[in-house]
């Protein structure tokens, strides 16, 4: 075997990793590791001037490998990989080591602990390296045609834009009518247009295309092939069966508005309401502001129901919602245009008006709507006395004196929840975090990308969102599916796992382990082995473990490569 030339460069990350590891250090001791023939410092590896000069380092020291230890892969694995391939190194020789999130960041008490774990995980890094060799990445033909699962404003919008770049759409809808939950809700913020017409507008605009078909009443129940070339079925009314090849799928499936429960915030009362409903009470609103035939003439708003719940013991929402302040600082402005003189009381844990809509929070403000502050230990109290509603509040902003309120009616401003999804989750696979929303990658480098390659997330299906952010995201998934489509294929990584068929016996085991069903049983020469789709497979190596022969590896992770990073890292660091 030839001897490798690897090149290692240790990172000062402006002072986010030499500030707690001796970075000069962890530079000399590895550059006596076997096959490292060059190894230096940076203050930023990821600057230009220092992707030049390793460039150049590249082709007069002719490495075929390099070690950079900075900060996490999720941000700069890419800038490195194409930095090599402008060098004439296969980008898959390129190894990225983790020193600032998981070594200076992690250890920041202590140095000497921080700079030994650094030169362990280096020599590892260096150790993957040497074993490593040249892959190239896996091309796929796409077909210009996509899917979006849902009918809201996020899917419809994102169904237009696709249109426009000549990608023919499929749009399907669970629901009988599209246009999601906005059609209800009359005007919206911070434009005041009215939902049903925004819904209108784009279901108009929907069916003047030729290239577009809409579906209610519709899901998706089954899914194969990949990324480009995706067979799927859809269920329509229950019965009818649809058959449709896409090249990519966009999830823009929406949310459901939190319900609370029997007795929380009076929830179960007469006159006790969430704002979506009160939303949908203003909108019909023609002859003054009624429920129940009764006219209300004050209103007492609590925020913050099914959301940050970090007091409630049972499956707690701890995220904030984002919009439902400004929803209910808007729907105070709205009830205010009815000009009947309502007295509206907003009782808040934190106002969370952000960007332009803090205008909104000073329009309520300054037109007579009265803002009480609460404790989160010291939630309101909502009783019925004599058939009237009381409720009782401590206002941190008077130094905790309690207030009675007697309203006609409370509005509980209720947060988004994720949409009870679980049969589409099985179908395409896709992750959910510990909020219940759709996962993305990264949220800021990948923010609609999922660990399905060609399957992207949209709107409030991914976390609770304004109607303005839910369009903004949705463009950013038409932006990543048409760049798929319009070009004609899609390269993806060549990491995936690899059968030997000399040691296969065929035990299932692999099949059974994968999530993705990337393993299947073919026949060799008569022998029964496992076979990888490497367009399917995502080379999490599940099915590595398992299996009895040790027949399957995962490429640039193989067991030769782990086992000498194992080796690398248990060895004493003098």
């Amino acid at each position: 075997m030839t001897e490798r030339r690897l090149g290692v460069y240790v990172c000062y990350c402006g002072g986010n990793i030499s500030d707690y590891v001796d970075v000069e250090k962890v530079r000399d001791v590895v550059a006596n590791e076997p096959s490292v023939v060059t190894a230096k410092t940076n203050m930023f590896t990821c600057s230009d001037a220092a992707q030049q000069e390793m460039i150049k380092e590249i082709n007069e020291q002719k490495l075929d490998g390099i070690i950079i230890a900075s900060c996490s892969p999720k941000l700069h694995l890419n800038t490195f990989r194409a930095m090599a391939e402008r060098a004439g190194l296969n980008p898959y020789q390129y190894t990225q080591v983790n020193i600032r999130e998981q070594c200076s960041w992690t250890h920041t008490h202590n140095r000497g602990t921080a700079t030994e774990k650094t030169i362990r995980l280096v020599r590892a890094g260096i150790a993957r390296t040497a074993l490593s060799k040249p892959l190239q990445k896996l091309r796929v033909e796409t077909i210009p045609q996509a899917l979006v699962v849902g009918a809201g404003v996020a899917g419809l919008r994102a169904a237009l834009a696709l249109s426009d770049v000549g990608i023919t759409v499929y749009v399907i809808e669970r629901a009988p009518q599209a246009g999601g939950m906005i059609g209800k809700w009359g005007e919206m913020f911070p434009n005041n247009r009215d939902g049903a017409e925004i819904i209108d507008s784009l279901l108009y605009k929907v069916r003047q295309r030729d290239n577009i078909t809409l579906f209610t009443n519709a899901e998706l129940v089954e899914k194969s092939g990949s990324v480009g070339n995706f067979a799927v079925k859809v269920l329509i009314n229950g019965e009818e069966s649809l058959s449709l090849i896409v090249g990519t799928i966009i999830v823009a499936t929406g949310f459901e508005s939190y319900t609370p429960q029997k007795g929380e915030f009076g929830f179960g009362l007469d006159s006790v309401i969430t704002l979506p409903e009160y939303k949908e009470l203003l909108s019909q609103s023609r002859d003054g502001l009624k429920h129940n035939k009764h006219d209300i003439k004050t209103v007492a708003y609590i925020y913050c129901v099914g959301s940050r719940e970090h007091n409630k013991e049972e499956n707690p929402n701890l995220y904030c919602s984002r919009y439902c302040c400004s929803a209910a600082a808007h729907a105070a402005l709205c009830t205010d245009k009815l000009n009947l003189g309502i007295h509206q009381f907003h009782l808040f844990r934190d106002i969370r008006t952000y960007g332009k809509y803090e205008t909104l929070y000073d329009q309520a403000l300054n037109q007579g709507s009265v803002f009480l502050r609460y404790d989160e230990e010291q939630p309101p109290r909502i009783t019925t006395e004599d058939g009237k509603l009381r409720v009782r509040v401590k206002d941190r902003l008077t130094g905790g004196e309690e207030i009675e309120i007697d309203p006609d009616l409370v509005v509980l401003v209720t947060g988004m929840v994720p949409r009870e999804n679980s049969r589409l989750m099985d179908v395409l696979k896709l992750p959910v975090g510990k909020d219940g929303f759709f996962n993305e990658i990264h949220p800021k480098l990948r923010p609609v990308e999922t660990v399905i390659d060609g399957v992207f997330i949209a709107g409030a299906a991914q976390s609770p969102k304004t109607l303005a952010e839910s369009v903004t995201s949705s463009m950013a998934a038409v932006s990543k599916s048409a760049a798929l489509l319009l070009k004609g294929y899609v390269d993806l990584e060549p990491l995936v796992a690899k059968v030997n068929p000399n040691l296969c016996i065929w035990c299932s085991a692999c099949m059974e382990a994968c999530p993705y069903g990337a393993v299947q049983r073919v026949s060799v020469d008569g022998k029964e082995i496992a076979e990888v789709n490497a367009i399917l497979c995502k080379g999490e190596g599940a099915c590595v473990p398992v299996c009895p022969k040790q027949a399957i590896d995962v490429e640039g992770y193989t067991n030769e490569q782990i086992k000498s990073m194992i080796d690398a890292l248990a060895k004493e660091v003098a």
